[in-house]
């Protein structure tokens, strides 16, 4: 699963539904440390377990 690249649509799906105005911001917030995406063919992917570990690591702060 370490492996596994996700879109920016499903990205967006997992952190609640956010708009691409909010993944935006979240990437711009130095802050937030939202995982960074990787650029293939000028499209975003993001390896899925660094987001969900993200987002485990949100749950556990707050």
């Amino acid at each position: 699963m370490e492996r596994k690249l996700i879109p920016s649509a499903t990205v967006r799906d997992l952190c609640g539904g956010i708009s691409d105005m909010s993944l935006w911001r979240w990437l711009n917030d130095p802050e937030l440390n939202f995982p960074r995406p990787i650029y293939i063919a000028r499209r975003r992917y993001w390896r899925e377990a660094e987001v969900l570990a993200w987002i485990d690591a949100r749950e556990v702060a707050a």
